[in-house]
């Protein structure tokens, strides 16, 4: 872990003064990642809300109170896993991330990918798995498998892939609390057994 602060630290100070697109213009904030930079474990959310934009941090907002309810009814810590987003400026009026924006973040999370080195990626979302089944070549499901993207489990390369919901999924949808918990109760066997394949 102690080899790896100083790889981030360079590489946050690159994403903070950011202006590879226009999202650099309204952003008040340019979000880095957070957590334990040696974790076998790391979320990719889509974007930093309002409040995240404001204090600089992610997962304050009400979504990020349900990610930590979430994860703590999993059993997984903090100190367990390291957490960034696909798109590190927010989005004006939460709109949906656009080809061009993705694309000029892609070298932030590729780069802390490489760094931290995880066995288990973990996207939350449509968009952050959609980035992240083009980056490693996985085939997008279609028909009857795409109704289970969500809680199942992917090889790529060095890693597996677990696409889950994002928790603010659950603030639209509250009927929604018993998949997505079961969901997230499976990340500790899903850690194990990509640890266990030599992934």
């Amino acid at each position: 872990m102690k080899e790896k602060a100083p790889d981030i630290v360079a590489l946050n100070e690159r994403i903070r003064s950011c202006q590879r697109c226009r999202l650099g213009e309204t952003r008040t904030n340019a979000l880095c990642g957070e957590g334990n930079p040696g974790a076998k474990l790391m979320f990719v959310a889509q974007a930093p809300g309002e409040v995240e934009d404001r204090e600089g941090r992610m997962f304050l907002g009400p979504s990020g109170r349900a990610f930590f309810q979430l994860l703590e009814a999993a059993g997984i810590t903090r100190e367990e896993f390291y957490m960034t987003n696909l798109v590190k400026c927010r989005l004006p009026k939460n709109r949906k991330p656009r080809r061009d924006e993705i694309a000029a973040c892609s070298l932030y999370l590729d780069a802390e990918i490489a760094v931290v080195r995880p066995k288990v990626i973990v996207p939350l979302g449509y968009y952050a798995t959609r980035s992240l089944f083009e980056k490693y070549g996985l085939p997008w499901p279609t028909g009857p498998e795409k109704g289970g993207l969500f809680g199942t489990v992917y090889r790529a390369g060095e890693c597996c892939i677990y696409p889950l919901r994002h928790p603010a999924a659950l603030l639209y949808n509250p009927a929604l609390k018993a998949e997505m918990a079961g969901a997230y109760r499976r990340l500790r066997a899903v850690m194990e057994a990509c640890g266990q394949q030599g992934v």
